[in-house]
């Protein structure tokens, strides 16, 4: 029952994000990618602020100022700025297909900088979606587009996230992260939008409704994928993470009239399959290791 319950937290937190991903689309057509990312990390910084109040949480932390962080910080804020770039200049299903490789980069750095072993099999399933990275991306072909690397680069900031969290020795709870992060990126954001030599535009009506809303439901999205993790089997709740991918394929058909072709639903074909095949293996390697070692 705890699979099931975590899984449903799961698909529909992949739910929220692919919304909050066509929003985000949505509000470039009238507004800076930068005053985007400011404004609904603003709103977002606000709500996990009141959140960890009501927790009982002290809103400063001396832990925030350790040095894996602030890396995790500027990790999280560097894959935030390409990736929601990259979603300005490339169909949605392209850049969701290239962040589901995610998974697969934090598997292999945790084997290269954490020292976590990661035998044959996985190492061959990892090179495997990194295949379909480069079949989608397409480099040295015709079909190849330049903005697809900033997807990658955003891909390989959020892995590099999740490897620094991996390695944090302080205590802090996911929601004080997110207020670390959040408040990075507010003025990371502005400062984006004056390299790129832009002005902050005032939005309209449609615009605001589309902030709000994109606010809201990424403060949803991270109290699902918080529920879905509090229990089950962390390898068969994770692998429902690859269900982004349908949903942007379904978001990118009805609101932006995005067919893929054959090669990028194969590369992420690829994609998929090669992360849930990880994610079980390591599972499946876990708990054969707890069996033989009850005292871990």
């Amino acid at each position: 029952m705890d699979n099931i319950r975590g899984a449903a937290f799961m698909v529909f937190s992949m739910f929220c994000f692919a919304v909050e991903d066509a929003l985000i689309k949505l509000l470039a057509e009238a507004m800076p990618v930068g005053q985007i990312l400011s404004l609904i990390c603003l709103g977002g910084l606000i709500l996990f602020l009141c959140w960890s109040k009501f927790k009982g949480e002290n809103l400063w932390q001396p832990a925030y100022l350790d040095t894996k962080v602030v890396l995790r910080s500027f990790s999280d804020v560097a894959g935030a700025m390409m990736f929601v770039t990259s979603l300005t200049l490339i169909p949605l299903t392209t850049a969701s297909a290239v962040i589901q490789a995610t998974p697969l980069v934090v598997a292999m750095g945790a084997a290269v900088f954490l020292g976590q072993g990661i035998g044959w099999r996985r190492w061959i399933a990892i090179l495997i979606g990194f295949a379909g990275v480069l079949i989608i991306i397409r480099p040295g072909m015709e079909g190849f587009t330049p903005a697809t690397l900033l997807a990658v680069g955003g891909m390989l900031g959020l892995a590099a996230r999740d490897l620094f969290t991996r390695g944090l020795t302080v205590t802090l709870s996911g929601t004080q992260l997110a207020i670390h992060t959040f408040a990075l990126i507010v003025p990371a954001g502005f400062i984006l939008m004056y390299l790129q030599g832009q002005t902050p535009t005032v939005p309209d009506t449609r615009d605001t409704l589309i902030l709000i809303a994109a606010i809201f439901i990424s403060m949803i999205a991270y109290l699902a994928i918080v529920a879905a993790t509090r229990g089950g089997n962390a390898g068969i709740i994770s692998s429902f993470r690859y269900s982004r991918m349908i949903f942007a394929l379904i978001i990118g058909y009805l609101v932006f009239a995005e067919v893929p072709d054959a090669v990028t639903l194969i590369g992420a074909g690829i994609i998929v399959t090669s992360g849930i095949y990880t994610l079980r293996r390591e599972t499946k390697l876990r708990r054969a290791s707890l069996s033989a070692n009850p005292a871990l």
